[in-house]
């Protein structure tokens, strides 16, 4: 309520603006590392999700989901987080406070709206961007919740999904007795209270080994794997400071200077470079491993995932460590204790931030690499594995330089 109140009432300007900071300078840069050492854990506590049960509680009918939900909930999800994107660099979202309220704002309206006619976190499980992309990010954390084979074998009641008095059932529709990904488990941890036999445990994990032996890979995930990359692209070459001439080349080379146009011609081609060399690497795969087209990008589709999360990680660090004072600063601000114009808002020097970045997009490398290493030796025999693999190889080395050299480049603060 009280970024809400900030963002619609508050400053107009961003570095002004508490809600402003608290939203973009301290929670979005924190999300992906809750995602690495707690798994989904956020949307367990997400005030969003808590407004969908309140209004389930009171006004709530409890329908089925859709089946197109079911059915495209994730390339649903894969439009709306593309959108929310665009729509922030063309409406200017972070930038301004009364956009990132207004879009706060739409979220609340979609969870009240499912909380009303749908049963447990619809929303949450096939509508919310934030959802889809903590799901696949969750695949690559250090914890999962997992019931235990051999006691689960002889269990018939389902408590751990139906709910039981002691707790409430899967909010996202999940059965631990089957499941085998963390990309739909908030850790809640209702199915351990509700277990009658004690069954479910949570337990740690190497990052992404969940993504070595995915069993029903599906296109639409590894297709937003791809989306994120590009976004994470997009990201960084928008806040550099070579962006503004950047951007006056395209208006001489496509002869418009609408920022709609020339904006959307730059988001499109940073989404086609990774979509267009995995379906490239894929390509050069299946004449090796016989496998179709679509099988070889679903499949190391999801070998992006780490490199993707580092990516995003290595971004908002900068926000984080190189704005962090701004949240001191407009927080002193709003209870009246002055604003801090003209101090400095970083917290480290430039040159430790670049470190930790690439830092960062090493592992990230790294740890795609050894995912599209595991998921080759894990699906092919050893004549077609070389062939396969190293295609994929080829594309993470590609885009980890990418990433490094995006971060060479001097970029320019938002606060």
């Amino acid at each position: 309520m009280l970024i809400m109140f900030e963002l619609l009432l508050g400053p107009s300007a961003a570095h002004d603006n508490f809600g402003t900071a608290l939203t973009w300078v301290l929670w979005w840069p924190i999300i992906p590392i809750l995602f690495l050492f707690l798994g989904r854990f956020w949307c367990a506590i997400c005030p969003f999700a808590t407004i969908n049960d309140l209004v389930q509680k009171f006004v709530g009918n409890n329908r089925p989901v859709p089946k197109f939900l079911k059915k495209y909930g994730i390339w649903i999800i894969d439009a709306l987080f593309i959108f929310v994107t665009w729509s922030d660099h063309v409406w200017g979202v972070v930038e301004n406070p009364l956009g990132s309220g207004l879009l706060l704002l739409t979220l609340t309206t979609g969870v009240v709206a499912s909380g009303a006619f749908f049963e447990r976190r619809t929303f949450c499980r096939y509508v919310c961007f934030l959802g889809g992309l903590s799901g696949n990010y969750a695949r690559n954390g250090i914890l999962q919740l997992r019931g235990t084979p051999e006691i689960c074998s002889t269990c018939t009641v389902a408590a751990c999904f139906k709910g039981t008095d002691k707790a409430q059932p899967c909010p996202l529709f999940e059965f631990p007795k089957t499941m085998t990904s963390s990309a739909n488990c908030n850790i809640c941890a209702s199915c351990v209270k509700n277990c009658p036999n004690d069954s479910t445990q949570l337990t740690l994990r190497a990052p992404s080994k969940e993504l070595w032996f995915i069993r029903k890979p599906k296109l639409e995930e590894a297709f937003l794997s791809a989306v994120i990359m590009g976004i994470v692209f997009v990201q960084n070459v928008t806040m550099l400071e070579t962006w503004p001439s950047l951007l006056h080349m395209l208006e001489k080379a496509v002869g418009t200077t609408s920022y709609y146009v020339t904006f959307s011609i730059s988001f499109l081609i940073s989404m086609i470079i990774p979509i267009g060399l995995l379906g490239l690497a894929s390509w050069v795969a299946q004449k090796f491993n016989g496998e179709t087209l679509e099988m070889n990008f679903t499949r190391f589709g999801y070998a992006l995932i780490v490199l993707d999360m580092a990516g995003h990680m290595a971004h908002n660090l900068f926000h984080l460590l190189a704005e962090g004072k701004a949240i001191i600063f407009t927080g002193l601000a709003f209870f009246g204790q002055g604003s801090g114009h003209g101090l400095s808002t970083a917290l480290m020097e430039p040159a430790v931030i670049q470190a930790l970045q690439f830092g960062l997009v090493g592992l990230g490398l790294l740890g795609s690499l050894y995912t599209a290493y595991r998921i080759a030796k894990a699906n092919y025999s050893q004549e077609k594995f070389l062939g396969t693999f190293a295609p994929f190889a080829v594309l993470m080395v590609i885009l980890g330089f990418v990433n490094f050299y995006l971060f060479v480049l001097p970029m320019a603060m938002r606060m």
